[in-house]
């Protein structure tokens, strides 16, 4: 009956809207927002951004449009302001803005600052409320508090302590009341950072899991803080986002807002006791939810995916000038061109993308490996070549395709040991089960060329894989690179245990790369079929089983 009840209700406050968006096309003096038109109807809207990555400026951002790849440009984040309060405006006093995590990481100007260019931007925006992302560990525990104590705004997190005395980072929630209406928000931070991240990240850092612990959190604190609304902002993927949407864990939460796989979801995606969403990244789009309430009651929500199109939202002037100030001690270094391309460089597609074919040739061009491969990153923003014209490449596009620059490093390990390795890191980016993927983005290499079905079990996945010409053999050794993880053992490569006659290079990958282009400008990078699966076919984008999305 319950159910009967709020579908009801549903049905009338939607056609009440529907009624009162009429009479104000028809009656065009009589304002939208009016108490009278709306009567007892209540709108709060949420804003999200999630893993903007250090990304201050307009950009190329790739677009999946009628089987082709396209590229526009989008983001900054004084065009974000910009959208901020023109949205605000339309619903003054009702808006809530959120940002997912992952704000100081991703570009150079965040690299080379340690995210110090950032508080100052942040604490402009008008941000309500703020958690970790997976990344905001990149310069250490000490720096990361100091930053994000730095933004002027709320940060959460319930599953973040200091690992010396078990105390909570920040605080686990926050609450909102808005005419009456309380809304609720709980972070949650990935708790498997010290394995995807380099472990000496996180150091002194200790995280709980998605647990009863979690679970019991979320429940007291909707019982006792009379919460209307609860919405957990979680930043641990789509895959594990839309798991928890139907975990017990969930059972008294009602929005789920997602982070950390950069997807671009367009409509929420319904858990069974959750609906789900994810707003893309680089600062390319801007979530917007909008919750209805009659006496109280939660009946009805619209959600858009919003572009930030620097054309439609011009950059705020005052924040602007903020960014360039913060800027001003990198540029010179980070706007230095190293090289070109006659190709669009980008990475998007979940095995295969000419960044990383550029990136690998570059590392076994330097090293003589047989193999070079690199972690599964989801960064970088597109280069695009314009009017029949190279593109030039700067050291600031350097650093958004390799967030990280660590060392070069070198072994040898045999056929059977990369083949296991492969097929492990197919299954963190292929699982069907949700809760065992990492990410979601296959490695990339160069010097192999892979076929495997990615819909098998794991260790059935691959099905050739071809090193000089010649299908690999168990029991040959091949020469590999990769790049160090700060605090993996010494014979790790890139995750792949046991590997002989390691060496670290004197020499950084983003030194590598910048030699490599300066040696063989312009570059052309293409998909060239390296690892090739016909389940998924040449332009593979993410999917998450069980649903409808698709990335676009």
């Amino acid at each position: 009956m319950k159910a009967i009840k709020k579908t009801l209700v549903k049905a009338v406050v939607l056609i009440s809207i529907l009624m009162i968006s009429v009479a104000c096309k028809t009656e065009a003096s009589t304002p939208v927002n009016s108490k009278e038109n709306t009567k007892d109807t209540l709108s709060i809207t949420i804003l999200q951004t999630a893993d903007i990555h250090g990304q201050l400026d307009p950009h190329p951002e790739l677009f999946w449009e009628n089987e082709e790849v396209v590229f526009k440009n989008r983001g900054g984040l004084a065009n974000i302001k910009t959208l901020f309060d023109q949205e605000r405006q339309k619903n003054p006093n009702r808006t809530i803005i959120v940002d997912g995590g992952d704000l100081i990481q991703g570009s150079g100007y965040t690299a080379l600052s340690e995210g110090k260019v950032m508080p100052k931007i942040i604490k402009n925006m008008g941000y309500d409320v703020i958690i970790p992302g997976n990344w905001e560990v990149v310069y250490g525990k000490d720096i990361m508090m100091d930053v994000m104590q730095n933004y002027g705004t709320k940060v959460i997190v319930q599953n973040m302590y200091h690992e010396a005395n078990e105390e909570p980072l920040f605080s686990a929630s926050w609450v909102k009341e808005i005419e009456g209406i309380r809304i609720g928000f709980v972070g949650v931070n990935d708790p498997d950072v010290p394995v995807r991240q380099n472990p000496i990240f996180s150091k002194g850092i200790g995280f709980s899991g998605l647990d009863a612990k979690l679970k019991n959190m979320i429940d007291e604190f909707k019982v006792q803080e009379k919460v209307d609304v609860l919405f957990l902002v979680t930043h641990i993927g789509i895959f594990k986002q839309v798991e928890l949407a139907s975990n017990p864990i969930a059972e008294n939460v009602d929005y789920i807002l997602g982070n950390d796989t950069h997807e671009r979801v367009r409509e929420l995606i319904q858990g069974k006791y959750a609906k789900v969403t994810e707003p893309g990244a680089f600062g390319s789009f801007v979530g917007k939810l909008t919750l209805h309430f009659v006496d109280g009651q939660l009946v009805a929500d619209d959600y858009e995916l919003m572009d930030v199109d620097p054309e439609v939202y011009k950059a705020d002037e005052t924040l602007q000038a903020i960014i360039d100030e913060e800027k001003a001690p990198y540029k010179a270094y980070l706007e230095t061109v190293v090289g070109h391309t006659n190709t669009p460089i980008y990475r998007y597609l979940t095995v295969e993308n000419p960044m990383d074919n550029m990136i690998t040739d570059a590392a076994r061009w330097k090293t003589g490996a047989d193999i070079s491969i690199s972690n599964g990153f989801r960064f970088g923003n597109p280069i695009v070549p314009a009017d029949g014209k190279p593109a030039p490449i700067t050291r600031a596009n350097l650093w958004n395709l390799l967030p990280v620059n660590e060392p070069v490093k070198t072994g040898r390990a045999t056929g059977k040991q990369i083949k296991d390795w492969l097929e492990k890191e197919m299954h963190n980016a292929f699982s069907q089960n949700p809760t065992e993927r990492f990410g979601g983005w296959l490695v990339r290499f160069s010097g192999m060329k892979v076929s495997f079905a990615s819909q098998n079990e794991r260790g059935n996945r691959i099905s050739s894989i071809i090193v000089k010409g010649e299908e690999m053999k168990d029991d040959e050794y091949y020469t590999v690179s990769a790049c160090v993880r700060p605090g993996d053992p010494l014979d790790n490569l890139c995750r792949m245990p046991n590997v002989k006659d390691v060496k670290v290079m004197d020499y950084t990958i983003h030194e590598a790369v910048e030699e490599y282009l300066q040696k063989n400008s312009p570059v052309a990078p293409t998909l060239e079929g390296r690892a090739y699966c016909d389940y998924l076919g040449t332009y593979s984008f993410s999917t998450v089983p069980g649903t409808a999305y698709k990335f676009n």
